[in-house]
């Protein structure tokens, strides 16, 4: 992710907000950006001027799922790292490990579509959400998966 801003906002509390801005080159036209609040776990799309275009809510799991494909852009995430952010609220170097560690264990078991249950089930809701800002979610075979735009691959109109 690029730019990443705390603020405060007065409500009875003073509560920081994680707020990023994103301008996803190859994704996105170059006048347009997403900004990430992880507080309320909205992602809007806005236009030069700014101008608010489309915003979406999203459940606690497709955001665990959103935020390490954000910050992968432009490679893929791997799958064990979606797999920590899903099953940790707290990721590290060692949940990532733990978590390579398990789907290496379910590959050799023949568990391995068991162990990314949880993943296919957010990936699927989020890539519904992730749609109206016309980017989708491509998987990399038993890798991981990566931000993809849809632009370039639904029909013009006009």
């Amino acid at each position: 992710m690029q730019k990443t801003y705390s603020i405060r906002l007065k409500q009875r509390e003073a509560v920081e907000t994680k707020i990023s801005h994103l301008s996803l080159s190859d994704l996105l036209p170059p006048d347009r950006r997403l900004v990430l609040n992880l507080g309320t776990r909205t992602l809007s799309l806005l236009t030069d001027g700014p101008a608010l275009m489309m915003e979406q809510q999203f459940s606690g799991n497709e955001m665990r799922m959103l935020v390490p494909l954000l910050e992968s852009y432009p490679y893929y995430c791997p799958y064990e790292v979606l797999l920590a952010y899903i099953s940790s609220s707290v990721v590290t170097e060692a949940s990532i490990a733990h978590c390579r560690q398990r789907l290496q264990e379910a590959l050799s078991r023949g568990l391995w579509q068991q162990e990314l249950r949880s993943i296919r089930r957010a990936v699927s809701s989020l890539r519904s959400k992730l749609d109206h800002f016309d980017l989708g979610i491509s998987n990399v075979r038993e890798r991981g998966c990566s931000l993809i735009s849809l632009a370039s691959h639904r029909p013009s109109t006009g």
